[in-house]
């Protein structure tokens, strides 16, 4: 049996996606959890072959969460699933660890699938998505221009951006400058929506 987590904060897709695979003879659903925070105790605890990760979640995200099972549970192999098929998304989710990457509006028989050959050691990709992150180039941003970006979206100034990142303003500016630039937007809020919409945040 291959025994699977799955990693959903809406209860009617977790709860969908649970009933799905108990179809299958050589799946069973080992843990269930709605935060990516929790995913780590639950793998822990249920020990299970594949943890089928959504991307976006409370708590911390699935691409932080396979990062946290590379480490602690590197047995345990990921597939992540998510409704945005964001080229940067694929590139991080893969550099976390993940063995597999799964639009949600996949047809349900490939699921099951897709979690037998991650079991089975193989990598498992949505073409048209690892197509578009090909086209899409690699991240421009540097990890602290990200940190920064992902900031600005949260706190209204340069100095609001500062104090929580514990930096000082100036240095807040030019990593927002750079960033901008980079990216070819107009405006910080441009910017970040433009790092959003490609999956680089």
């Amino acid at each position: 049996m291959i025994r699977v987590l799955i990693a959903e904060d809406q209860a009617m897709v977790r709860g969908a996606l649970a009933s799905l695979l108990a179809l299958e003879d050589d799946i069973e659903v080992v843990a269930q959890v709605g935060r990516g925070d929790e995913v780590l105790a639950a793998a822990r605890a249920g020990e299970p072959d594949v943890a089928l990760l959504d991307i976006e979640m409370p708590g911390q995200d699935g691409i932080a969460a396979a990062e946290e099972l590379r480490i602690g549970l590197p047995r345990t192999r990921t597939l992540m699933l998510t409704t945005f098929g964001r080229p940067g998304y694929l590139r991080r989710a893969i550099e976390s660890g993940a063995s597999g990457f799964l639009l949600k509006d996949a047809p349900a028989a490939h699921l099951a699938d897709a979690i037998r050959e991650v079991h089975a050691g193989r990598r498992v990709i949505d073409p048209g998505l690892a197509a578009a992150a090909i086209a899409d180039g690699v991240n421009p941003l540097t990890e602290r221009e990200r940190d920064v970006l992902t900031a600005a979206a949260e706190h209204g100034t340069a100095g609001e951006i500062a104090r929580h990142l514990f930096l000082a303003e100036g240095t807040v500016r030019n990593y927002l400058s750079v960033a901008i630039r980079k990216l070819g937007a107009r405006n910080r809020g441009e910017a970040v929506d433009i790092a959003r919409d490609k999956g680089w945040l």
